[in-house]
């Protein structure tokens, strides 16, 4: 299953496949034994259009960010496959894999911490093509500074420190090392999660015109929905390392079928003062269980507001729930209907 619309197989470009990433947990001292398995993502499917936006969303701890890792090659996948334009780059070695990290970039949460204090902003961004060999050394500087201009960066400041800069120009700085290599699919992993608003609006659009330019494919990683409405075409919810619902962008915002889902769009932020009035907000009892030891049956139904005898006790398959079109699906045994009220239902299931 996909975590979106189907698409033709020409114009996928990524697609994974019941991906599972599990890290041992290991005892300290002398006798180093495993001892459990933090079940970081576990059987995940999606297909990523070319020249489209997937946005992913759910609580800290859900594993969008080792899902994301997983697909990039940073970290080695348990099991499953990920297919890049149709070829299998799972679990590649370092060499061979080097070709796809061309077309693979990524831009991290942190523009502090992701890049190095002690080298200046024109070798951080060039540092792409003295890997990949391929810009000659006299020409780097010249391709460097075009794209310091290209992502709203003074070209003149090419020898500057990445402390000399602010949270926005910092993170123009990663949108640019991203680039370089004009790839094919730049993962996003909370890219805008640590500016201030007036500078996420624009390092977002930033974005989207590099997308319109280039033609490229994002996998946007997010806490806050209203951004992921705003630059995703299609959305994926996860919790705790499984898919919960996905679908075009609309019908998950407009009529989530999953209660998790439901429950984020209750507390995420709303532009409208009315509407945010309006709004009854879906309280969820309890923590977002361990992923040593997740739940039987459905892993949400601990603390859904819908949960009966046979959340606990059966996974609920990931389809499309009756009414819905066909790109909508969602895990879950009793989805939300139409005018419900969770917001009630929630109330009455807090102890």
């Amino acid at each position: 299953m996909t975590g979106q619309a189907p698409a033709a197989s020409g114009d996928v470009l990524i697609r994974v496949d019941n991906l599972v990433k599990h890290f041992p947990v290991r005892t300290a001292g002398f006798i180093n034994r495993t001892v459990g398995q933090v079940q970081a993502v576990d059987g995940v499917s999606l297909a990523i259009p070319r020249g489209t936006t997937l946005g992913l969303v759910g609580e800290t701890g859900s594993g969008k960010s080792t899902l994301a890792r997983c697909i990039a090659g940073l970290i080695p996948a348990t099991s499953g496959t990920v297919h890049f334009e149709g070829r299998d780059i799972t679990n590649l070695p370092r060499q061979r894999m080097a070709p796809f990290r061309r077309n693979i970039q990524m831009i991290f949460q942190d523009p502090y911490g992701s890049l190095n204090p002690r080298r200046r902003v024109g070798a951080i961004i060039g540092d792409p093509f003295a890997v990949h060999k391929t810009v000659p050394a006299d020409e780097r500087k010249r391709k460097v500074q075009d794209l310091m201009e290209r992502v709203g960066l003074n070209p003149e400041h090419y020898n500057r420190f990445p402390a000399e800069f602010s949270g926005g120009q910092r993170q123009r700085i990663g949108v640019a090392r991203a680039l370089a290599l004009r790839p094919k699919l730049i993962i996003c992993d909370e890219p805008v999660s640590a500016l201030d608003v007036s500078i996420q609006a624009q390092v977002l659009n930033l974005l989207a015109d590099l997308q319109r330019e280039y033609g490229l494919t994002y996998l946007f990683i997010a806490h806050d929905l209203e951004v992921v409405r705003h630059v995703s075409t299609s959305v994926t919810v996860m919790y705790l390392g499984k898919i919960a619902e996905a679908g075009p962008k609309n019908p998950v915002y407009d009529t989530p079928r999953h209660p998790y889902t439901a429950a984020l769009l209750s507390a995420a932020l709303a532009a409208d003062p009315e509407a945010a009035a309006a709004r009854q907000r879906i309280i969820l009892t309890g923590d977002i269980p361990s992923p040593i030891d997740p739940p039987s049956g459905c892993r949400f139904h601990p603390r859904c507001p819908k949960a009966q005898e046979l959340c606990g006790r059966q996974e609920p398959p990931l389809e499309v729930k009756a009414g819905d079109a066909a790109t909508h699906l969602a895990a879950c045994h009793f989805p939300v209907t139409a005018g419900e009220k969770l917001a009630t239902a929630s109330r009455r299931a807090r102890p």
